[in-house]
C-alpha cells in the first residue's frame, strides 16, 4: 500500500475533515458523519481508507488526549471499514444506497457493544457490570445508528464525486 504525494495529502485532508466534521457535530450527542466518511472512503479508496481513519483517530487523540476513552477508537472504525470491504463491489444502484445506509446504521446501534469490552477490562467490569454498561447506552446507541441511516444515504453521491474527483486529479 505505496503512497505518493498526492495521496499522503489527500488522505491527511480527509482525515483532517473528518476530525472537523466530528468537532462541529459534537453539540448534538452521537450524530455525526464519521459512518459517511469512512463507508465512501473505503468504498472509493479500498484498504487505501485505513490512512484517512487512523489519521482522523490520531487527531481526535492529540486534541482530546490519549486516555482510556480513546483506546477503542484503535479498532471501533476499523470494524466500519471492514463491514464495507465484505460487501460485493457491484450491487443494483438501486440497493446500494440501501445496503450502505443500513451498515452505517448497525454499525452505529453496535457502537456501545463495541466499545464495552475495552471498558470493561480497563476498569475491571464484570459481565453483569459490562452489560449494565450496554443497557445504559442504549438510548445513545439507538440515536446513533438512525443518524447514521440518515446520513448513509449520502454515501453513493459522496462516493461518486469523489471518484470523479479522484480520476480528475489522477490518485
Amino acid at each position: 500500500m505505496k503512497l505518493n504525494l498526492k495521496e499522503i495529502i489527500l488522505f491527511g485532508l480527509l482525515g483532517a475533515m473528518m476530525f472537523c466534521s466530528k468537532i462541529i457535530m459534537d453539540v448534538l450527542p452521537n450524530i455525526h458523519l464519521l459512518a459517511l466518511f469512512i463507508v465512501t472512503l473505503t468504498l472509493v479508496f479500498r484498504q487505501k481508507a485505513l490512512y484517512p481513519i487512523y489519521v482522523f483517530v490520531f487527531v481526535t487523540g492529540l486534541y482530546g488526549g490519549f486516555a482510556t476513552w480513546w483506546l477503542p477508537y484503535l479498532y471501533i472504525w476499523a470494524v466500519l471499514w471492514g463491514m464495507v470491504m465484505l460487501l460485493p463491489r457491484r450491487m443494483p444502484k438501486w440497493l446500494a444506497p440501501i445496503v450502505y445506509a443500513i451498515v452505517a446504521m448497525l454499525h452505529g446501534f453496535l457502537y456501545g457493544v463495541l466499545y464495552a469490552p475495552t471498558q470493561a477490562l480497563l476498569y475491571g467490569m464484570s459481565f453483569e457490570g459490562m452489560m449494565a454498561w450496554i443497557i445504559a447506552g442504549l438510548p445513545f446507541d439507538f440515536l446513533h445508528g438512525i443518524s447514521n441511516l440518515v446520513c448513509g444515504f449520502l454515501t453513493v453521491p459522496f462516493a461518486a464525486l469523489l471518484t470523479r474527483l479522484k480520476k480528475q486529479y489522477r490518485i
